[in-house]
């Protein structure tokens, strides 16, 4: 059993219980994006056992008028195991997405992952002319290279500000440096794209940048936000209008997934606790 703490945040252990949450979700205007829980396996068997398990949640929900879609970690579908592994496991998701009709997203992972996570992406977006997205961090020093690469790349783009602890010498480590990252890099998005931006924040001074932004560029986006998080405020914008997805893991290894979150960066713990006192 998920203790109440932890279940607000993940959408019960089973598919069938994950797709209840989408079905609560897609009442109030709101959009899913499931993402099965597992990371960093040492072995070929479960990477190769989690995408067999996004193939058939691909195909059930193609088989159903839900608002969803998926999201895949690389080191889930094997990238510690090594590059072709994760490629192979990658692309039997994106097929099946392609040929149910369901987007897949690829999260982006420590900084180590970067490069193989972008030419995965990169590759497979041309080849199936969109149907799949990718998260870029902004606290990176390279993102803002990287999204030169991606800007005429099909698919969609989620710019977040950054999970992961990283070393200062790549990456941003003040949040007002990080903020100024991401402001500048969500007006690149939308000065240079006419859709596929996502905007992964629960900042609303973020979120009321994207509106301005888009009214001035004239440029589509959705908002994303977490499962547990600003969930009243997801609502309110999906009433408004705006384009609403939330971020709804599930799966039997949610003891792992938090305890990794809280032992990668203090600052996930905080933002776990603001989330629970609504602030």
């Amino acid at each position: 059993m998920i203790p109440p703490i932890a279940s607000r945040f993940v959408a019960g252990e089973t598919p069938a219980t994950a797709f209840d949450h989408v079905r609560a979700a897609n009442e109030d205007g709101v959009k899913v994006i499931l993402n099965l829980l597992g990371e960093h396996y040492d072995d070929p068997g479960p990477a190769a056992s989690d995408a067999d398990t996004y193939v058939d949640i691909v195909r059930d929900i193609g088989n159903t008028d839900l608002d969803a879609c998926v999201s895949v970690k690389p080191s889930q579908l094997g990238i510690d195991l090594g590059d072709d592994v994760f490629r192979e496991n990658f692309r039997r998701v994106v097929e099946a997405g392609d040929e149910h009709g369901v987007f897949v997203w690829c999260d982006m992972e420590d900084h180590e992952t970067t490069d193989v996570t972008l030419d995965a992406f990169e590759a497979l977006a041309r080849e199936f002319e969109g149907g799949v997205g990718l998260c870029v961090q902004a606290n990176l020093r390279r993102t803002r290279e990287d999204l030169d690469r991606l800007v005429d790349v099909p698919g969609k783009i989620r710019l977040v500000k950054g999970a992961y602890d990283e070393p200062a010498s790549i990456a941003y480590t003040d949040k007002a440096d990080v903020n100024e990252a991401y402001r500048e890099d969500l007006e690149f998005l939308f000065k240079e794209r006419d859709d596929g931006i996502a905007v992964g924040s629960h900042d609303p001074k973020m979120v009321s940048l994207a509106a301005e932004l888009s009214a001035e560029y004239g440029a589509d986006y959705e908002v994303q936000m977490l499962m547990g998080v600003r969930e009243d405020e997801q609502r309110r914008l999906a009433a408004e209008g705006v384009e609403v997805w939330q971020y709804a893991p599930y799966g039997d290894k949610w003891f792992s997934y938090f305890y990794r979150r809280i032992r990668e960066r203090k600052e996930n713990a905080l933002f776990a606790l603001r989330a629970i006192a609504g602030v």
